[in-house]
């Protein structure tokens, strides 16, 4: 069956794929535009297979709510720029549909789910993204809040995704009180949300790291154990001020002074209500990962070796 270039056109509208390659498809099925497709997807999964070992260490955190779900997911990719186009964007959008409305256990079980507004599955779908745009992607992790109030925060384009559950009462909208402690989140990185929830043996560590602290210090070396001990525990205050969410000092001091536990509960009183901190979630792009370090110009010489061959 003969085609024409209009055909490879239309071939390349349906499935975002190079001219050549279409070209090629068409060739193989002698015209046959479904089985193009077809053809093209399985050469797809060849290519998707060939890219499964490079390190996909950029894409995107993101972080949104979906009639009342709040999801958080992060899609790797090998570089910052397929990261920013609008099918990679579009993508993780898709994706984190997926989890709000399929609900799945986990990335296997997301894989297996129905992509938005289309007959296939999500590992179908990002086979044909990996053909199309070139570069091995890969779904690396997602939560789900499904109950009480969420509010999602996305900072620096994917950088960091944030989302945070909160109890509201009153009828109020904790829209604001729950981006402010999403934004205190990724940019003060708190190891843990109250001092309530820090492990015993993290704060016996650092009663012994300030013990130690002052017996290396000539003014405090002499004083008694007992004494010392006092001083760190007395420090112990500082420690959760650092490393807890609710204790550390709220960032944007021009709308607040003091812990972000306080803010919380000013800002829920002026608005006539009461909202209690649950849960976060913070994905960080790419922790983690190891990157693969190379050298551009070394690897601009091999793709050209490569293409004299």
């Amino acid at each position: 069956m003969a085609f024409t270039a209009l055909d490879v056109k239309k071939l390349r509208e349906m499935t975002n794929v190079g001219m050549m390659d279409c070209k090629a498809a068409l060739t193989a099925t002698d015209g046959d535009m479904d089985k193009a497709v077809d053809w093209l997807r399985e050469k797809g999964l060849a290519k998707a297979a060939k890219k499964a070992d490079r390190i996909a260490a950029e894409g995107v955190a993101y972080a949104t709510v979906v009639n009342g779900i709040g999801v958080v997911i992060e899609v790797n990719s090998e570089t910052d720029f397929a990261a920013k186009t609008d099918s990679f964007i579009d993508l993780v959008k898709n994706l984190a549909e997926v989890v709000a409305t399929q609900n799945p256990a986990d990335v296997e079980a997301l894989k297996a789910c129905t992509y938005p507004n289309s007959n296939l599955t999500v590992t179908e779908i990002m086979q044909e993204k990996v053909m199309s745009i070139g570069e091995n992607m890969q779904i690396r992790r997602f939560s789900r809040f499904g109950e009480n109030t969420s509010v999602a925060y996305v900072h620096a384009g994917g950088s960091h995704g944030v989302l945070v559950n909160l109890a509201v009462e009153g009828g109020i909208d904790a829209t604001e009180i729950g981006k402010n402690v999403a934004m205190q989140i990724a940019a003060m990185g708190a190891k843990y949300w109250d001092k309530s929830m820090v492990p015993q043996a993290d704060v016996d560590h650092e009663m012994a790291v300030q013990v130690a602290a002052m017996d290396n210090d000539p003014k405090m070396a002499s004083k008694p154990a007992q004494v010392k001990e006092k001083i760190a525990q007395g420090k112990i205050a500082a420690f959760f001020k650092e490393c807890c969410l609710l204790q550390q000092d709220f960032v944007r001091s021009d709308i607040f002074q003091g812990d972000v536990a306080g803010y919380i509960a000013d800002a829920a009183k002026k608005l006539g209500g009461k909202v209690t901190f649950i849960d976060a979630i913070h994905y960080i792009k790419g922790e983690g990962i190891e990157k693969k370090e190379e050298n551009f110009a070394d690897e601009v010489a091999a793709q050209i070796a490569s293409a004299k061959k």
